[in-house]
């Protein structure tokens, strides 16, 4: 079964709080995404059982290897889809915003073809 779009913002979330703060807790996403403590342990419970992640006794999360690899390849979709949209001429605020709705439903072929144009357009600068 794949994972929902709310699945991939939190997976999301909680790769980029480990790279700020190295350690992560539900507290933090809740802080970071602006929502419910109630809301994000429903998620973190959601993710765990579909082995996303694991929670210490402590409540620290870490990620499964299969949540990493999710993780990292929602976060390099953004980056891509946000670096893209700015050398199209997009505000940046208005880039990671799109970058964002974009993310969870681009098919790997439009992916793949962005990648490449946003290469060239690197190359050409």
């Amino acid at each position: 079964m794949g994972i929902q779009e709310s699945g991939e913002n939190y997976l999301e979330t909680i790769l980029i709080l480990k790279k700020k703060k190295g350690q992560v807790r539900s507290i933090d996403i809740a802080n970071e995404m602006g929502i419910s403590k109630p809301s994000v342990s429903f998620a973190m419970k959601k993710l765990r059982e579909r082995g996303y992640i694991k929670m210490n006794n402590k409540g620290y999360i870490t990620f499964t290897e299969k949540g990493q690899k999710t993780a990292e390849e929602i976060y390099e979709k953004h980056n891509l889809l946000t670096k893209y949209l700015k050398a199209l001429g997009v505000s940046e605020e208005v880039a990671i915003e799109d970058a964002c709705k974009i993310e969870h439903y681009i098919s790997d072929e439009s992916l793949s073809k962005i990648r490449e144009d946003y290469k060239r357009i690197e190359e050409t600068k």
